[in-house]
């Protein structure tokens, strides 16, 4: 109903603009005299610009018009310049040779507002703050050390997890996939960040489902692209889709929740320090290092370090660590069932390694080149984030063309991995493409610009190690403890929305028939 009602006001602003100028010619008619100086665009409207073609699927849109005008154009979503670009070669040009022109984020006023201003570190302004925030999270809050106390921590989560499949599938349970991996994936964020569980009964229940669905709500109000007040001007301080209400109530009710936990951990702290105690071997969580920060009166780039910066901070992390990783697990395993004979030769290369006596581990990834391959396989078919931007600070010539400062520069990752100048037969789901000798070396961390599912250069996503470490290692133990019983092909359809994430149309749901009589008897050593 609400993506109706966006077309239809989208529809309607375009009439009504439309007989505001008629007498005006379209700036964008044919081009032909800038050609030197503009990527090509198509023709637009007066007002809504190139809205009227872009559909809920806006990375299919974007796809549908580099058909016609190629791996580079230019678009203006209402009054906001834009250029989309969907080649190797091109995103090099634009991220890596002129990196510092596109260091900047697109900050939509839902993002804005949600993230205190964008005093986090995914949006913030690219400049001390962010550097300062950048060094931190490899150093010490997401960096190798940090990971690696974390990891008895995900291991339990991960064997809670699946003792919860197991007992399901014995039931002959059906078993909504993306539920329970959302409760996974928030569980070890959670865990990490607070020492909360998310999805806890007892004490705690209330605070679980709270924090699971604010982030839910989060993500589905931070990634819109069809807030009409953020793209077109004549409607820049109205409320038109009633998005002000909804962030309001959801960052109320985030802060009100995060206040009390740091009050609890601020209390905790005051009494070890009173104890002289220094923890007693008790891993510090995330927020316990961001609140030292912020109580050594930190202030970078003559900013102060406040308890909004760590709000926004640990609502970043949700955003970025939960959604996306479900999501990618929740894609590969419905590729895997449509091809059972990649879900068996992924089996067979995990029972060599655990010897069929023990859980996948972390460590074993590197040992496992063939379910390595099926994630990359599985985010070049179904990024998670299909379309990352950039925004440009300064005025640049990239690719023979004047990029003008404040210029959003979309990325169509869904592109790029469907392009047949790139990949043979793109559709075809095959992870053999990643064990040849050409792909083989080819990594997800943006070093090669054919895959980038955590972007790439300085603002690459900070959470790409844990990602690399959480994904393939759950995907694994879904694989070695599970077969999966489903009535027919499951549908790879994508759901048509705006959101950050490429979610799937259709639910994953099917039964877990267990491999193991009991999951503890396989062990974790």
């Amino acid at each position: 109903m609400e993506n109706f009602q966006v077309c239809i006001q989208i529809f309607l602003i375009g009439i009504i603009s439309t007989i505001l100028v008629l007498a005006i010619l379209r700036k964008n008619r044919n081009n032909s005299d800038h050609h030197h100086q503009n990527p090509p665009s198509p023709p637009s409207l007066p007002i809504i610009g190139h809205l009227h073609l872009i559909s809920l699927k806006p990375h299919q849109s974007f796809h549908h018009i580099s058909t016609q005008y190629g791996s580079i154009f230019q678009i203006l979503l209402g009054s906001v310049p834009c250029v989309v670009i969907s080649s190797p070669e091109i995103v090099k040009e634009f991220l890596k040779t002129h990196e510092s022109s596109f260091s900047n984020h697109l900050t939509l006023s839902a993002i804005d507002y949600i993230t205190y201003g964008a005093k986090g570190m995914v949006f913030a302004p690219y400049g001390s703050y962010w550097k300062f925030l950048k060094k931190l999270c490899m150093s010490e809050l997401l960096g190798g050390r940090t990971l690696d106390r974390f990891l008895p921590l995900r291991r339990e989560e991960t064997l809670r997890f699946l003792k919860a499949l197991q007992k399901k599938g014995e039931a002959g349970e059906i078993v909504d996939i993306n539920g329970e991996l959302i409760s996974l994936t928030n569980n070890i964020i959670s865990r990490m960040t607070m020492s909360v569980r998310c999805c806890e009964e007892g004490a705690n229940s209330d605070d679980s489902e709270k924090i699971r669905e604010m982030v839910k709500e989060v993500m589905e109000l931070a990634g819109k692209l069809n807030n009409i007040s953020d793209f077109i001007w004549l409607f820049k301080n109205w409320n038109l889709q009633g998005i002000n209400k909804r962030l309001k109530m959801v960052r109320e009710r985030f802060d009100s929740m995060m206040e009390r936990i740091i009050r609890e951990h601020e209390l905790v702290r005051k009494e070890r320090k009173e104890k002289g105690d220094n923890g007693g071997g008790q891993v510090r969580d995330l927020l316990d290092i961001l609140l030292e920060i912020h109580e050594d009166n930190r202030i970078i780039d003559e900013i102060q370090f406040t308890k909004e910066n760590i709000k926004a901070f640990i609502l970043e992390l949700f955003m970025a660590g939960t959604d996306t990783s479900a999501t990618t697990i929740e894609w590969a395993l419905a590729e895997l069932i449509n091809n059972p004979h990649v879900m068996e030769k992924a089996r067979q290369e995990i029972d060599s390694v655990t010897t069929n006596n023990r859980l996948i581990q972390e460590s074993d990834i590197a040992n496992l080149p063939y379910l390595q391959a099926i994630v990359k396989e599985t985010l070049r078919l179904h990024p998670v984030v299909p379309l990352f931007n950039r925004q440009s600070t300064e005025t640049s010539i990239t690719c023979g063309y004047k990029i003008p400062s404040k210029t959003t520069l979309f990325i169509n990752l869904w592109s790029m991995g469907r392009d047949p100048k790139i990949w043979k037969n793109p559709l075809e789901f095959r992870p053999e493409r990643f064990i040849d000798k050409e792909r083989q070396l080819l990594d997800l961390r943006g070093q090669n610009f054919q895959l980038l599912p955590f972007g790439t250069g300085r603002r690459m996503c900070p959470g790409a190690s844990l990602a690399l470490l959480t994904v393939p290692c759950n995907l694994g133990a879904m694989i070695q403890c599970f077969e999966w019983k489903v009535d027919g092909n499951v549908s790879m359809e994508e759901k048509p929305n705006y959101d950050v994430t490429l979610s799937r149309a259709y639910p994953l749901v099917c039964i877990p028939v267990p491999r193991f009589g009991q999951l503890n008897n396989l062990g974790e050593n």
